[in-house]
């Protein structure tokens, strides 16, 4: 396997990072086998691990703390994420500064480890100035509990302001961003993977199955057995006509897959390794059976005819549907900051 640098880090990882959002309670809540999987991912040369405190409320941190305790901490690159609401506490959640440091102790805490490799704020926090955030989490460089951070689906003008705002202000600086990219999901191609090239970022992109839609699960006569189903299910609706998009676009894919030799997995993780500004896609298996399906590849390169076709079903660019960017800027989701007041 050829590991791939993490942004400017020097960090080597695997061409594939595996996910924990499914281990707990939102997927695979028996601990001992999420534990297996986990193994079987490292075993297989996977040395890059991605969880966050808000998945499965803290319990997918505790399996993946249960997991490295079997095994060598330096085998992994291990990152995590903050920002979501944790409890009933107004404050247990966003980017200032009172939280990130207490969401780190907690993090470390579950995991069982004394430093995290990589830090991730989940979402943008609009009402919190980014350099109170920089200012925390270098802090936490600096006291050895983090040893890089980056940023998760943050639109390119956000990468720039950090980016900015840490040179301006001698903080340290984001040197990963984690966007939703698939080939339903491209419309990050136009500026935040540019944006994370220009700047020396590492990209670890997550949903490269576009939540299932390219698992194979998908299609005329299937049943969406999809566990996101269940929480999103605006992204799976079919009176949704972005979703309708989707799906005929799965159906031209799967021809393409069959037409190339190839599994519709194999097709949708190819495509993503591919691009230059991508360093590991996000595989988040909730069985054995799912992880071995997405490990092939780990080698896999697919052809400039193949991609030439994916680009001709989904044009370079392009989300089908609008909602599955995982993130909506205040300015479009609240219709007063766009009207002038009476």
């Amino acid at each position: 396997m050829e590991y791939r640098t993490l942004g400017r880090t020097g960090l080597k990882v695997s061409p594939l990072c595996l996910g924990a959002m499914m281990f707990g309670s939102f997927g695979n809540t028996d601990h001992d086998d999420s534990i297996r999987i986990i193994h079987a991912a490292l075993d297989a040369g996977i040395n890059f691990v991605d969880t966050a405190d808000v998945y499965s409320f803290g319990e997918s941190e505790e399996i993946v703390g249960k997991a490295l305790a079997q095994t060598k901490r330096h085998r992994v690159v291990l990152a995590t994420k903050v920002h979501g609401q944790m409890g009933q506490d107004p404050n247990a959640q966003g980017n200032s500064r009172r939280w990130i440091m207490a969401a780190c102790d907690n993090s470390l805490r579950r995991l069982g480890v004394d430093y995290i490799d990589l830090y991730q704020i989940h979402r943008p926090s609009p009402e919190t100035d980014i350099d109170e955030t920089l200012g925390a989490l270098t802090d936490l460089v600096r006291a050895g509990k983090i040893r890089y951070f980056g940023s998760s689906t943050f639109p390119a003008h956000e990468v720039v302001e950090a980016q900015w705002v840490a040179e301006r202000r001698a903080r340290e600086r984001f040197v990963t961003e984690q966007p939703p990219y698939s080939v339903l999901v491209r419309a990050i191609e136009k500026d935040v993977l540019p944006t994370c090239q220009k700047y020396g970022m590492g990209v670890l992109s997550w949903s490269p199955l576009a939540g299932g839609w390219l698992s194979g699960a998908f299609g005329p006569g299937k049943e969406n057995t999809s566990r996101r189903a269940t929480f999103l299910p605006h992204h799976y609706d079919m009176e949704v006509p972005g979703n309708r998009a989707k799906l005929e676009a799965v159906i031209q894919l799967n021809e393409l897959a069959d037409a190339a030799g190839l599994s519709l997995i194999e097709l949708a993780l190819g495509f993503v390794l591919e691009h230059p500004g991508v360093t590991s896609p996000i595989i988040g298996p909730r069985t054995m059976e799912h992880l071995h399906s997405q490990l092939p590849a780990l080698e896999l390169r697919l052809s400039p005819d193949v991609l030439d076709r994916i680009d001709a079903i989904v044009p370079p660019g392009t989300d089908l549907n609008d909602t599955d960017v995982g993130w909506v800027p205040a300015a479009i989701a609240d219709a007063s900051l766009r009207r002038r007041p009476r």
